[in-house]
């Protein structure tokens, strides 16, 4: 079986560089045995012929086997792939099971190869030291290598049918077979089993216990099944954007359990999950019967291809998302053995793992058949959203296909165009932070996960479609949904919103009330300050009052300006003060916010007119002696403020007689 994988699957060489000839003829079909052990042994084994075909042939043509060997050119496949067995084992010769059936043609390669085993062995090392490398897989490139690493510690993905058993039950069957429930299976040799992150219904087990799960009921009923994580990411990621009654179309689904496993998610909804491109009608018994197993009872299979299913068609007009697993490179694939026997991809998928690489061309007709389905996808006037999902880590297959279609949209039907939307899965890490940055979702291939790559599009919300409370609840009372609640009463919550809002412009209006009043007053009394200046004939300073603090900025700004012959005061110990400082301070409050202001008093300090005397001065002074002396007065502008003058350091007062005025420490300022 394996020689068969490799004849399909094998390098082709043109015919100069070609050194050894494989010949057209088909190889005769061996028995095929349906154990899926068999099957992934032989997928390996082939596949690990595949990446070390040119070695193989060198070591063929050293040895002298090429050309001189009489075996035809169609068995040349099965020599390929026995030569890397043969020299897996070291050169040692094979030994024969019991049960196992004796083949002529593997028998005459058998023979042939033991007859050149040492021939075989030194061409072998001649190639290692040519190469400078410790052994065969040494000569490998560098990207086959990591991959082959991240394939031998990639553990296994399982998501539990729910139609069948609950998780709680899975777990409790799982301890009683001496499996315990750890965080991280990772570098773990014992029974455990851990539940993901990002998808609920997702356990973690290691690789190593292969084989013993199998064997265990939860697997061969059904209720647990084996998947590459990347298809669950999906399949949640679709069950985030459903409503009740809204259909699923699945496009290129590639393995029948991630049909099953959506079909699973929308069980308790009357939702419909379609499956396009099914054409061949021979499947459709073993279909039957695995859904039937598995509990699945709202699949409906379509025979057309995607492309060729019109946007308008009667039976897809409830299908409000749209699930697209198009065609991939898989690049994000570490095991692609055991990808190929999950999602029953096609064996040309090993070809571009065996380099390490794909080639320019394949991905520009990859990602053109990627472009042409989603911009299929996104003409469906019903759907309102689009998931895309690759395990491909190439920018060509992923972002630049989703931009590309997102800006050549079509945008002449009357519909809201796609935009880009957010992950709707958990992110669980920093990193995974770090790479939605930009609104797609990735994960990159590494020793716990293979990679993959998720795109969410949405339609744009129409403004016109936009629906009140008051018809979302008569829609539901219309349906019988509410049960006799009365939509007439309002809730105490609207109640309490609409008499906070009353509240508010009440205290708006009363509030611009009183600051009208309080303007009104300060410019009284201003004007009647200003009378009573004129009035009076001897000149003199009015006197502060020291009890009150607080006065307000109005008084301050219309001060009197005192008469011509009223000399000016000045102190001899401190300079003066060039300007008032304004003491009324306005607190800028958001526009967005009504605060309602409380009505206070405001007590203004008394006026107090200038003494007739120098007598009355001077019965008012403090205790604390200031020595101040007369001062020419300077000419003045009537309409300016009168500037005190600064005496000189130092300087003698001109006149003998000392006199002192009141002037009170201002504690306001």
């Amino acid at each position: 079986m394996a020689a068969n994988i490799f004849q399909g699957i094998r390098i082709e060489k043109s015919a100069q560089k070609a050194l050894i000839k494989y010949g057209n003829e088909p190889l005769r079909s061996f028995s095929e045995s349906e154990d899926q052990s068999f099957q992934r042994l032989s997928y390996e084994l082939a596949f690990s012929a595949l990446k070390y075909q040119d070695i193989l042939e060198t070591i063929l043509i050293d040895s002298c086997i090429f050309p001189s060997t009489t075996i035809p050119d169609h068995l040349s496949s099965l020599i390929i792939v026995m030569l890397y067995d043969f020299q897996d084992r070291k050169f040692q010769t094979r030994v024969l099971s019991d049960n196992e059936e004796s083949i002529s043609e593997v028998q005459e390669v058998e023979n042939l190869l033991n007859s050149f085993k040492i021939k075989l062995a030194a061409a072998l090392a001649r190639c290692r030291i040519k190469h400078d490398a410790l052994s065969i897989y040494h000569i490998l490139p560098e990207t086959v290598r990591k991959q082959e690493l991240r394939a031998s510690t990639l553990p296994l993905y399982a998501w539990i049918n729910t139609c069948k058993i609950s998780p709680e039950e899975v777990y409790n069957n799982l301890k009683r077979r001496g499996y315990n429930k750890v965080k991280s299976v990772l570098h773990i040799d014992d029974k455990v089993f851990a539940v993901d992150q990002h998808c609920y219904d997702v356990l973690i087990f290691p690789s190593h216990l292969k084989n013993d799960l199998i064997n265990i009921d939860l697997f061969k009923d059904y209720k647990l099944i084996f998947q590459d994580k990347s298809r669950s990411l999906a399949v949640h990621s679709v069950k985030a954007l459903l409503n009740m009654d809204d259909d699923i179309l699945m496009v290129n689904t590639g393995s029948w359990h991630t049909v099953a496993h959506m079909s699973i998610l929308t069980n308790n909804n009357t939702s419909k999950v379609f499956v396009c491109g099914v054409q061949s009608q021979a499947k459709d018994p073993d279909l039957k019967t695995l859904f039937t197993k598995m509990g699945c009872k709202n699949i409906e299979i379509l025979r057309e291809t995607f492309i060729n299913i019109e946007s308008k068609d009667h039976r897809l007009q409830k299908v409000k998302v749209i699930l697209l697993l198009p065609r991939c490179s898989g690049l994000g694939v570490s095991n692609p053995v055991e990808f190929i026997l999950n999602e029953h991809e096609d064996t040309e998928f090993l070809k571009d793992h065996s380099q390490g690489g794909i080639s320019v061309d394949k991905l520009h007709i990859l990602a053109q058949q990627q472009y042409e389905q989603l911009t299929h996808a996104m003409k469906f006037t019903k759907a309102q959203a689009v998931v895309y999902c690759t395990c491909s880590v190439c920018p060509e297959e992923n972002e630049a296909v989703v931009k590309k279609a997102l800006e050549f949209q079509d945008l002449g039907n009357k519909v809201q165009p796609y935009r880009l939307s957010p992950p709707v899965l958990p992110l669980c890490s920093l990193k995974e932070i770090q790479l939605s940055t930009d609104k797609f979702f990735r994960m990159e291939p590494s020793e716990i996960t293979n990679g993959c790559f998720l795109s969410i599009l949405t339609r744009e919300r129409d403004p016109s479609e936009t629906v009140s409370v008051k018809d979302v609840l008569a829609r539901a009372a219309a349906k019988g949904l509410l049960d006799g609640i009365e939509l007439g009463k309002s809730s105490k919550r609207e109640k309490k919103k609409k008499k906070s809002k009353t509240s508010l412009t009440k205290a708006a209006t009363s509030d611009n009330g009183i600051q009208m009043k309080i303007a009104e007053f300060l410019n009284r009394e201003t004007k009647a300050s200003a009378n009573l200046s004129e009035t009076v004939t001897k000149p003199s300073l009015p006197q502060k009052n020291t009890a009150q603090v607080g006065a307000s900025s109005q008084t301050r700004k219309h001060k009197l300006a005192p008469h011509p012959a009223v000399p000016t005061f000045m102190k001899n110990t401190c300079p003066s003060r060039p300007r008032e400082r304004q003491t009324h301070f306005i607190r800028p409050r958001p526009e967005d916010r009504m605060v309602a202001l409380k009505p206070i008093e405001i007590i203004l300090p008394p006026v107090f007119m200038p003494f007739s005397s120098p007598q009355g001065i001077r019965s008012r002074m403090p205790t604390q002696h200031l020595y101040c002396h007369w001062v020419a007065p300077k000419p003045l502008v009537p309409t300016c403020l009168p500037t005190p003058s600064l005496s000189r350091k130092g300087e003698k007062p001109k006149d003998d007689t000392r006199s002192s005025l009141l002037r009170p420490p201002r504690r306001w300022l």
